[in-house]
């Protein structure tokens, strides 16, 4: 007898979303002249990058 599962692809997409978001951070962290911005781009990549991983973790089945 076959069992019917559903399976989504949502933290593939998510971790693809915020992998821009990194990417993006990561541009502004070595485009910011001043050390504020760069810090700020740095945080930003940090943060983005961190949620990804969790959101391929959250949603791998």
């Amino acid at each position: 007898m076959a069992t019917q599962s559903e399976t989504t692809d949502k933290g593939v997409g998510l971790a693809l979303a915020l992998s821009a978001l990194a990417v993006i951070g990561a541009i502004a962290m070595v485009a910011g002249a001043p050390e504020t911005a760069a810090a700020w781009g740095f945080a930003a990549a940090v943060l983005f990058s961190s949620l990804a991983v969790v959101s391929i973790h959250l949603y791998w089945e």
